[in-house]
């Protein structure tokens, strides 16, 4: 059962959780997931099952790296994990207007450096940052360098205010909400974030996990929400194989073509059987369904 379901993750909850619970119905032992959301964070979550997981780097390799999020702050405290799931560590009186606002979002819009927060899956000495910050350890994370092509202020409800952010691959939304703060010379936190977009995947074709185990557990068909492997990988060009062509290849090797050199998404009679690299003239497996 080889396939890719587009979850809307609801928060609370993790992404591995979220994936193997997904697998489990499938039948499968093997899934992986394309980008990981916080616990605290819901939405687009595109699950691999099976031997669609042989998939994931091509998919974020060819796919727009694009991910679009709406997310929410208060100002006046600032806490360790910069979300609301936190320890308060910092508090303010001063609140920004919402003019100040708008003009605070245009300053980080671009290629910017932006510092991760403790509590991530940034690399620091050979572990994770967020097992140090759980520990109680502080570590100096150093900048990366990030894109925000759009941050839109899209207004205020009670004492919360809202955004809009389409942004780089590796930007985290908890430190947008930390810089917001900052330069409005006060501090905020993070009351909710919810991904629409990553690597051309949308919100608009997912669907929640609780819909998908209501219809398991009354033996509905979830297998129509299971897209095949090869539908994010429109970006790579086609190359189909005959039955000889296609045995060689299956045993991993490699195939005389006229076709131009690069990545191909190899099919035999109309069946997706792979990923392969031409080079000078010879087609060589990469990932083999």
């Amino acid at each position: 059962m080889d396939g890719i379901i587009i979850l809307d993750k609801d928060s609370g909850l993790f992404s591995r959780t979220a994936g193997y619970r997904v697998a489990t119905m499938f039948g499968e032992k093997k899934f992986g997931h394309i980008g990981t959301l916080d616990p605290m964070a819901s939405g687009v979550l595109p699950v691999m099952i099976g031997n669609a997981t042989k998939m994931i780097p091509f998919i974020e390799d060819i796919c727009p790296n694009i991910k679009e999020y709406l997310f929410g702050l208060k100002f006046g405290t600032e806490t360790d994990s910069l979300d609301i799931t936190g320890k308060i560590t910092k508090t303010s009186d001063l609140m920004p207007n919402e003019q100040d606002i708008k003009n605070t979002v245009k300053k980080l819009i671009g290629d910017i450096e932006q510092i991760p927060p403790q509590f991530s899956a940034v690399h620091v000495h050979g572990h994770r940052a967020y097992e140090l910050a759980r520990n109680g350890t502080k570590v100096d994370i150093k900048p990366r360098n990030v894109r925000i092509d759009e941050l839109e202020y899209i207004g205020k409800n009670d004492i919360e205010y809202n955004f809009r952010v389409v942004c780089s691959r590796g930007t985290y939304v908890r430190s947008i909400v930390r810089d917001i703060a900052k330069i409005c010379g006060t501090v905020a936190t993070t009351t909710y974030i919810r991904r629409t977009l990553t690597n051309g995947f949308s919100i608009k074709n997912a669907v929640k996990l609780d819909f998908l185990e209501n219809l398991f557990n009354n033996s509905g068909d979830i297998k129509k929400y299971l897209i095949a492997p090869d539908c994010a990988l429109g970006g790579i060009p086609v190359i189909n194989l005959n039955d000889e062509e296609t045995k060689l290849y299956k045993n991993g090797g490699f195939i005389k073509t006229d076709e131009t050199d690069g990545l191909k998404r190899v099919y035999s009679d109309k069946n997706f059987i792979g990923i392969g690299r031409v080079h000078d003239g010879l087609l060589c497996p990469q990932r083999t369904m």
